[in-house]
């Protein structure tokens, strides 16, 4: 394995789901050098691409799907705070993450709607109807927030995108 090769691969081991412009900024490649050796390493098993929500992030191989799809929508900054805030309340009617978070409902459940497309967070009816929301997997879902910080382009993603919330919603 080339050195090129040998850099990627343990940038993707020890940051599991990043994305591929994280990787040609954290290593300072050429797109396409990033790209060649990436195809290869899938190639060889080395690595798994997997896509969600409009980005490809990649994984060693011993992640399951459950874990690459929590863990590629808990790099969002919003995504991760909402499943941080649920942990520590085990279950929260979503105003309440709301006026916790200080982020619009459309926010909120945008968000939400992927949390559950992944199975992070399910979503279940109390008494009179009311919406309670809690994490399908709590001690795992808190084990794979631990290794994982939002990296600065998708923060600034997600801070615009509030902001854009903000002000329809205002």
């Amino acid at each position: 394995m080339s050195e090129t090769r040998r850099r990627i691969y343990r940038a993707i081991t020890a940051d599991p789901g990043v994305h591929f412009n994280a990787l040609v900024r954290d290593l300072s490649l050429a797109p396409g050098q990033i790209q060649y050796h990436v195809r290869r390493l899938i190639e060889g098993g080395a690595i798994v691409r997997h896509e969600r929500f409009g980005r490809t992030h990649y994984f060693a191989p011993s992640y399951d799907e459950w874990e690459r799809d929590a863990l590629s929508i808990l790099r969002r900054e919003t995504a991760a705070a909402i499943t941080t805030a649920l942990y520590s309340k085990e279950s929260a009617r979503p105003n309440e993450l709301v006026e916790t978070l200080g982020i619009p409902r459309s926010t909120l459940e945008h968000h939400v709607g992927h949390l559950r497309e992944c199975g992070v967070v399910e979503r279940r009816y109390e008494r009179g109807n009311r919406v309670v929301l809690s994490l399908t997997r709590p001690a795992e879902t808190v084990a794979l927030l631990e290794t994982v910080d939002p990296h600065p382009g998708s923060r600034l993603v997600d801070r615009l995108e509030r902001l854009v919330d903000s002000l329809l919603e205002g």
